[in-house]
């Protein structure tokens, strides 16, 4: 049994669909995907990777479907994940679990009850950029961690005209493009305590510069939070600075530096397995000459490996363990975000109530 694949069904056939499909088929062994379900596309992807179109009811109805992939964009991911859990199905969504820290409490309590296992992406932390830096900080390559920062642009006119559904509620530059720096600092560093931030939408009036739009040319308000200068104080006493600005121009300059006694280390944008490590030190004490290593990475899946969330819950469900890509992550992750949110009102220190351990690391 504990060999056997998890059968699979996956909702929504939108865009990220297919790395999902190609991976969860071709690289991970642990799920067999059965059906899929979606308003529109459903045939078309089941012909494509030879798997059945169905409704999302009948999906829901089918007892040997155990495991269930939502792809849907956040807005629906509440009520379809309900649905999913009172058919007694475990689920993976796409990020972020809801777009609302109290849809996703009660989400966690749902699945508490019935006793079956929630997660959500992103699952980027679980590749070998991330794994390869946590390996290297549990070791003390760097020394005592003393502070991080992260700094990371988005091109708003471009992402919000290409991607509408980026205007929807829950889709601002926290939940959509932060959630990836949050749960690799998570992963890293475990449970953040307190955070206080400074966040806004200084400019909420764009032109759709889509060409293929049949609104191309005309203006539209977006006011989802596209600003963000926060702190961040972990439960281990590490602070740092977490630092967001959608109104910028080219996309994902990203800055993501981890400080220590020993050592620097520079990373990518953990929205990617495989981004580039930089470790800092000094190679002559009298002189401060620094020397910089491009580390190489320990562990696989440095390609694009969307799916290994998936695959790290199937197996868990086979062996009666706890995933990496849990809902208390998850939760822990949203309610974060939610409170640098909720900064542009507060303008004060708040504090975090939920906690989350640090995922069991990969093995190289």
């Amino acid at each position: 049994m504990e060999n056997e694949p998890v059968k699979t069904a996956v909702i929504g056939a939108g865009m990220i669909s297919d790395i999902y499909l190609t991976n969860m088929i071709q690289k991970f062994p642990a799920i067999e995907v059965v059906a899929i379900g979606a308003a529109s596309g459903a045939q078309e992807k089941a012909k494509q990777y030879g798997i059945r179109a169905e409704e999302v009811e009948d999906i829901f109805a089918d007892p040997e479907i155990e495991l269930i992939v939502n792809l849907t964009p956040v807005q629906f991911h509440y009520e379809l994940i309900k649905q999913a859990l009172e058919a007694g199905k475990h689920v993976y969504t796409e990020k972020t679990l809801t777009n609302s820290p109290g849809t996703a409490q009660e989400l966690l309590l749902l699945a508490q009850q019935k006793g079956l296992l929630l997660g959500s992406a992103p699952d980027t932390f679980l590749g070998a950029s991330l794994q390869t830096a946590r390996k290297l900080i549990d070791e003390g390559e760097i020394g005592q961690v003393t502070s991080f920062v992260v700094s990371a642009n988005r091109e708003n006119d471009h992402m919000l005209s290409y991607y509408p559904f980026l205007r929807a509620p829950g889709c601002g530059v926290c939940y959509d493009y932060g959630v990836y720096y949050m749960t690799a600092l998570a992963s890293l560093f475990g449970s953040v305590a307190t955070t206080a931030a400074f966040t806004d939408n200084p400019i909420p009036r764009h032109i759709n510069s889509n060409v293929k739009s049949p609104d191309y040319g005309q203006e539209f308000i977006c006011d989802n939070e596209s600003r963000v200068s926060a702190i961040l104080r972990f439960e281990s006493g590490l602070t740092g600075t977490f630092h967001l600005n959608a109104n910028s121009i080219v996309k994902d300059q990203a800055e993501f530096i981890v400080y220590g006694t020993k050592g620097i280390l520079h990373f990518g944008n953990p929205d990617k397995f495989g981004s580039e490590i930089t470790l800092i030190k000094t190679k002559n004490q009298a002189t401060r000459e620094i020397e910089k290593e491009i580390i190489n990475f320990q562990f696989p899946f440095e390609n694009n490996s969307r799916g290994i969330g998936p695959a790290d819950m199937a197996e868990a469900i086979r062996r009666n363990t706890k995933p990496r890509v849990s809902a208390e992550l998850a939760y822990h992750v949203l309610e974060v975000l939610d409170s640098l949110i909720q900064g542009r009102d507060k303008q004060t220190f708040v504090p975090i109530t939920s906690r989350c351990e640090r995922p069991k690391a990969m093995e190289p």
